[in-house]
């Protein structure tokens, strides 16, 4: 599938600077949302750049470098678990995002989104399933996954019990029975249900 279709209709109209945006760590019940934002050259390719859950961490990694070596610029925002529990996660999301395209050292003229709609100052597009049709969204996924990947393989070297190497903070089996076994930390958001209930158990006993 040609994931370059949709920027290329945009530079069709005129548009030159197009950023892409994407977060990683949604679904997760510990740690940051991170987002990324990424301006590629117009008519950059690089071989095997896709939605970023579909690839190993091996290959993520060998293309985070080819697009960060290629990229005019590019932006990594995290908000914290705290802030998640504040004003939700799909806010959180939001705000990762905008953070992330207001860091970028140049301004793009065109932002394509995965999924959401953002306040910006500049002409956007909000793209369902982005990371697998845009090439630029797919580039901002990759970069968003492993640097948020290594933010919880850092964690896990505190918190070895917990298997945030291995599962990166999702609700894994390993995860629950950590949390159930070992107790809720700082690090987790306390507004998710499965650290809510584990909370309420262990505050009954």
């Amino acid at each position: 599938m040609d994931n370059h279709q949709i920027e290329n209709q945009i530079y069709a109209k005129g548009f030159e600077l197009i950023a892409g945006v994407d977060e990683a760590g949604r679904g997760c019940i510990a740690g940051p949302v991170v987002a990324a934002a990424v301006i590629m050259p117009k008519g950059c390719h690089i071989e095997g750049v896709m939605d970023s859950k579909k690839l190993t961490d091996k290959k993520r990694r060998i293309l985070k470098e080819q697009i960060e070596a290629n990229a005019i610029c590019h932006a990594t925002v995290f908000i914290s678990e705290k802030t998640i529990d504040k004003i939700n996660i799909l806010n959180a999301s939001k705000l990762a995002m905008e953070k992330a395209i207001s860091s970028l050292v140049v301004k793009p003229d065109y932002v394509l989104i995965d999924a959401v709609k953002l306040n910006l100052d500049v002409p956007s597009e909000s793209i369902i399933k982005g990371d697998d049709l845009c090439f630029a969204i797919a580039c901002a996924s990759i970069i968003a996954k492993v640097n948020r990947d290594d933010f919880m393989i850092n964690l896990d070297r505190e918190f070895p019990s917990y298997g945030f190497a291995q599962h990166k903070g999702y609700p894994t089996v390993k995860h629950i029975n950590a949390l159930t076994n070992e107790g809720i930390l700082d690090i987790h958001r306390k507004t998710y249900a499965p650290v809510q209930r584990i909370a309420a158990i262990q505050l009954n006993k």
